[in-house]
């Protein structure tokens, strides 16, 4: 929710406009479901540093693993990333709305979120090629917010076929 000119409104700075109300609840049940324990741990094996948010968010920057890619990723109530989070919200400006609508689909789906979303990722892979374009999850946090791009869905068997030649390609020796 923006004013006219642009600036985000109050609500906007504690949850995605939803009040602090909301924001507790949503932090109260990604802890309770272990979401957010896990994100901490995450965040501190990969080597990050961790401060409070908006909305109660945690971000957890300088994370030092190659996975998952991205610029940022959410687990709980933790926005991770390797990188410095006020530059990354510089260039993108409504990354933290983004990040905070998957901190809410870990609330209502607890662990089961990881499978699903990688599943719902290569299920994005294939029909267009990227990983996010066509994720349920992407999508339903808002592609442009979280600086994706869409991408038009491809023919199921020319993917299939390109997936094949790829993991035939993999297997030759070297």
């Amino acid at each position: 929710m923006e004013t006219a000119g642009g600036d985000p409104t109050p609500g906007a700075r504690t949850g995605a406009g939803y009040g602090l109300l909301p924001a507790a609840l949503r932090h109260w049940l990604n802890w309770c479901n272990g979401a957010t324990a896990t994100g901490l741990l995450l965040a501190a094996a990969g080597g990050a540093r961790s401060r409070p948010g908006p909305g109660l968010l945690l971000l957890a920057e300088g994370y030092r693993w190659p996975f998952p890619t991205g610029g940022a990723f959410t687990v709980g109530d933790v926005v991770i990333s390797a990188h410095d989070l006020d530059r990354l919200q510089a260039r993108h400006p409504r990354l933290l709305v983004h990040e905070e609508r998957h901190s809410r689909q870990w609330m209502v789906l607890g662990p089961a979120f990881l499978p699903l979303y990688l599943a719902a990722m290569g299920w994005s892979w294939l029909r267009t090629g990227d990983r996010a374009a066509r994720c349920w999850f992407e999508r339903s946090a808002g592609l442009a917010d979280g600086g994706y791009r869409d991408v038009p869905v491809r023919p199921v068997r020319a993917a299939l076929r390109e997936a094949l030649t790829a993991a035939r390609q993999a297997q030759r020796p070297r």
